[in-house]
């Protein structure tokens, strides 16, 4: 399996439409993980599947079952069969582990992550996304993401959220070192998609370069690798279409179209699948035994996305 840490620095690029954007077209089982300190927005915003295996069905995510119900089990320890009690299947097929749901629930759990980064690490052959929201100088999140196999950061192509970015990615060459590869995702605008990713490219290409300077001058270690992996376009109704709010056809959609190059380009990066584990997560969280040679979670059966979860 694989744990791709998702961020942003400051402003509200979209991590979590992302997160679930990339999920509904992971080429591997996947399990979006809501981890954001200032509170998840899953259970606002998505339908849920209403069990009994029949996704055509909505109803809402539950928001006392999560990683809040989660944390509270797993004080005296957590496995990672654990984890598929407390996740939830989106309409189409794509599991869910959601989040907090206000900034004061976090206060209490930052003993969490290194364990729950553990655990999701025993998920295979589940892949991990995991939606850290905004970072900050000091997250208590640092644990969860240095045990990532990736972590990758979204920014959009203006100059201040550019300039945030490149602050970021030097903090955490000295908070990470050691740590995973960081990859660069850029939301930009279809009409100026090439040239936006470009220009972010070049800006964070030569910031490294000279982060690699100053670690070989000071004879410190060198910062981690940093590349930036592609666009996502900026669609607001390929957002609404993710959401199930306006109608069409949600795999056209330049939203999807642009997830699907990015998703394939980090699958290929990180670690492939290990054996196959015990559960998997199931229809509304419900725990599933997974047989031998199993393949995890249900395939999608959307018709609208015929190869993603949604």
């Amino acid at each position: 399996m694989a744990l791709i840490a998702l961020a942003a620095d400051k402003g509200a690029p979209g991590v979590t439409t992302s997160a679930v954007a990339l999920g509904a077209v992971w080429p591997r089982p996947v399990l979006v993980a809501e981890c954001d300190q200032a509170g998840g927005d899953l259970v606002y915003r998505l339908p849920a599947a209403s069990g009994d295996g029949d996704d055509s069905r909505t109803g809402m995510l539950n928001p006392s079952r999560g990683l809040l119900s989660l944390a509270a089990t797993a004080r005296r320890g957590l496995r990672p069969d654990q984890i598929a009690e407390h996740c939830q299947r989106l309409v189409g097929g794509l599991d869910v582990l959601v989040g907090i749901t206000n900034a004061e629930q976090a206060q209490g759990m930052t003993w969490l992550w290194g364990p729950l980064a553990r655990a999701f690490a025993g998920l295979a052959p589940v892949d991990v996304l995991a939606d850290c929201g905004r970072l900050g100088a000091g997250t208590p999140l640092l644990d969860l993401i240095r045990a990532s196999d990736m972590l990758v950061l979204f920014t959009r192509a203006t100059l201040e959220q550019v300039a945030h970015l490149r602050e970021r990615i030097a903090a955490l060459a000295g908070e990470l070192r050691g740590g995973p590869p960081i990859g660069v995702v850029v939301l930009a605008d279809p009409r100026d998609f090439r040239a936006s990713i470009a220009e972010v490219d070049r800006i964070v290409t030569s910031a490294h370069r000279r982060l690699r300077a100053e670690a070989a001058t000071g004879g410190g270690p060198p910062p981690p690798p940093v590349s930036v992996l592609g666009g996502l376009a900026l669609d607001p109704k390929g957002a609404e279409l993710l959401a199930g709010r306006w109608g069409g056809r949600l795999g056209r959609s330049l939203l999807i179209r642009s997830a699907r190059e990015i998703a394939g380009t980090l699958a290929a990066r990180v670690a492939a699948p290990g054996p196959d584990a015990p559960y998997a997560p199931g229809p509304a969280g419900a725990a599933q035994p997974v047989p031998p040679g199993g393949r995890g979670p249900a395939a999608p059966i959307d018709p609208q996305l015929q190869e993603g979860r949604l």
